[in-house]
C-alpha cells in the first residue's frame, strides 16, 4: 500500500544501549509508522561473530525490548530489529526472540535467518568476488570459519511485514535497510528512504548532542524531514550532513545491495531551530544485486600479561627497553620450551608511548602501561610463553643499568587466559539469485510468555 508519508521512530543507535520511556512517548504523539532499532554491528570485532554470542547484556536488551514492544503492541505498528544478537547469527536471532518470550507479546514475530554454510558458499565461488583488500576466496577459508553471515538488504525484512509480522528479529542486516523495510514496502522513493536510512540509524548521532537518544524521520515523495526526539536537542543542516562521513568509504554515495546511494546534490535546509530538510538524494539500481559476506574464524588462544613503568631512566629509552624485552623473550622460550618463533606469536603495546599513534609519538612518556598479548595454538602455550615473560616485565633492565628495576603488576597472578582469538577473513560479496535468495523467514509460535 503507498501512502503520502512514512514516519520512522529511531530509539537509539544499538538495542540494549538505553534510552528514556520519554523518547517513546514523544515518539509515538508525532505519529510514528514503524519502530526500527540496530541490534549489532561489526565494531566490536570478530569475536562476537566467531562465538555466536551478543555484547550486549541479556538485562539492557530485555529492558529496551520491553519498552519497545508496548509502545507497537498500543499503536499498533511494528517493530523492526536489525542484526540480532551483535552480530545477526542464527543464534543471535533466537537469543532476542528468547527475552520476547519472556517479555511476552501478541504480536507476530518473524525471524529472518541470515548465517550460511560453507558447503553452500563453495559451490557458488565463481559468483563470490573479494572487496578491498582481499583477493579471490578459496574453499579452505569457507571452511576454516566458526560462523559466516550474509548481510541483507531490506527485502527479506519488507517481505517479513508484507506477510503479517509484527514484529521482525532480522539476522545481519545493513543498519540502512532496519530502517528503509518499511517505507520502502509503502511505496517511499529509493533515494530519500535510503538516505533517511542512513542518517537515523545511529539513532542521536545525527544531532547537536550524540549522547541523547532518539531520532524521527519522516519520509514523503520529495525528500525526508528529521529531527531529534530529546528535549533540548537540535538536527542542524551541519549536524545531519555530517552523518554521511560515519562509516562510510565515500561521504557522498554509500553502496547497499540492491544499488547505490547518491547524495552529491542532496540539499539540507534548516525548517527552524531543531528540524532539518533534506532533498535531492538519489538511488541508483546495480546490475548484479549482491550480499555481502561476513565470517570469523579461530586465529589461536590468547594470554595478556600487563606491567607499569614509571622508572625514568627506562621511560628515557623504553623502545630499546621493548626490543630487549622481545629479545630476551624470544630466547627465553625457545631454551625453555623449544619453540620455533614460527611456533607463536606475541604483541608488546606500550600505552603511553606508542600503542594508538605509534610513530607519531615525540615526547618520553612520564610512564607507560606496557601490555603483553601471547598467541599460540592451544591455550596451555600461550600462558606458558606468558609466565616466561613475568620476570622480565617485573625486573629487565635496560643494557646500561647496574641494578634491577622493579615495575609494576596490577593483577596476581599476572596472567590472564582470554581464550580463543578469532579474525574476520571474510570481505567478500556473493551475487544472489534473488534479494530473499540467501534468507530464511521463519514465523514461530506466539511469544506471549
Amino acid at each position: 500500500m503507498t501512502r503520502d508519508s512514512v514516519r520512522i521512530l529511531v530509539p537509539t543507535g544499538m538495542l540494549g544501549a538505553g534510552f528514556p520511556q520519554s523518547i517513546v512517548d514523544r515518539g509515538l504523539e508525532l505519529g510514528a509508522d514503524v519502530i526500527a532499532v540496530d541490534g549489532g554491528s561489526t565494531d566490536s570485532g570478530p569475536y562476537y561473530l566467531g562465538t555466536g554470542t551478543a555484547k550486549t547484556t541479556a538485562a539492557a536488551v530485555r529492558r529496551d525490548l520491553r519498552m519497545l514492544l508496548r509502545a507497537a503492541e498500543s499503536a499498533r505498528i511494528p517493530l523492526i530489529v536489525g542484526s540480532c544478537g551483535t552480530s545477526g547469527t542464527d543464534s543471535g536471532v533466537d537469543w532476542v526472540f528468547s527475552l520476547i518470550q519472556e517479555i511476552g507479546t501478541d504480536l507476530r514475530v518473524a525471524r529472518i535467518y541470515s548465517e550460511q554454510r560453507a558447503t553452500d558458499l563453495k559451490e557458488r565461488l565463481d559468483r563470490i568476488h573479494p572487496l578491498a583488500p582481499h583477493g579471490e576466496l578459496d574453499s579452505s577459508t569457507l571452511e576454516s570459519c566458526e560462523h559466516i553471515v550474509a548481510m541483507m538488504g531490506h527485502e527479506p525484512i519488507a517481505q517479513a511485514l508484507a506477510d503479517g509480522a509484527g514484529v521482525v528479529l532480522a539476522g545481519r542486516a545493513t543498519d540502512t535497510a532496519v530502517a528503509a523495510a518499511f517505507p520502502l514496502l509503502h511505496g517511499m522513493p529509493a533515494g530519500p528512504t535510503w538516505h533517511a536510512a542512513k542518517i537515523v540509524e545511529c539513532g542521536a548521532q545525527c544531532t547537536t548532542d550524540p549522547r541523547s537518544s532518539g531520532v524521527f524521520a519522516t519520509i514523503d515523495a520529495t525528500g525526508f524531514t528529521v529531527e531529534p526526539l530529546s528535549e533540548g536537542v537540535a538536527c542542524t543542516p551541519h549536524s545531519v550532513a555530517a552523518h554521511m562521513l560515519y562509516e562510510t568509504v565515500n561521504p557522498f554515495s554509500m553502496r547497499e545491495p540492491a544499488g547505490t546511494l547518491q547524495v552529491a546534490d542532496a540539499v539540507y535546509k534548516a525548517l527552524d531551530h531543531r528540524r532539518v530538510r533534506v532533498e535531492g538524494s538519489r538511488f541508483e539500481l546495480a546490475e548484479q544485486y549482491t550480499n555481502k559476506l561476513e565470517g570469523s574464524r579461530i586465529t589461536g588462544y590468547e594470554t595478556m600479561s600487563f606491567t607499569a613503568i614509571r622508572d625514568p631512566h627506562i621511560l628515557g629509552q623504553i623502545a630499546t627497553w621493548a626490543a630487549l624485552l622481545r629479545q630476551v623473550l624470544v630466547e627465553r622460550v625457545s631454551q625453555t620450551l623449544a619453540l620455533a618463533p614460527d611456533d607463536y606469536a606475541f604483541d608488546i603495546r606500550l600505552y603511553g608511548h606508542n600503542a594508538v599513534l605509534g610513530t607519531r609519538e615525540e615526547t618520553p612518556p612520564r610512564e607507560v602501561g606496557v601490555m603483553l598479548l601471547v598467541n599460540a595454538a592451544d591455550q596451555a602455550t600461550a600462558t606458558a610463553i606468558a609466565k616466561i615473560a613475568n620476570p622480565l616485565m617485573l625486573h629487565l633492565p635496560t643494557p646500561d643499568m647496574k641494578h634491577l628495576p622493579s615495575l609494576a603488576f596490577p593483577f596476581s597472578p599476572a596472567e590472564t587466559e582470554r581464550g580463543a582469538a578469532y579474525e574476520f577473513v571474510l570481505n567478500h560479496v556473493v551475487d544472489a539469485d534473488s534479494p530473499t535468495a540467501l534468507f530464511r523467514i521463519e514465523f514461530p509460535e506466539a511469544a506471549r510468555g
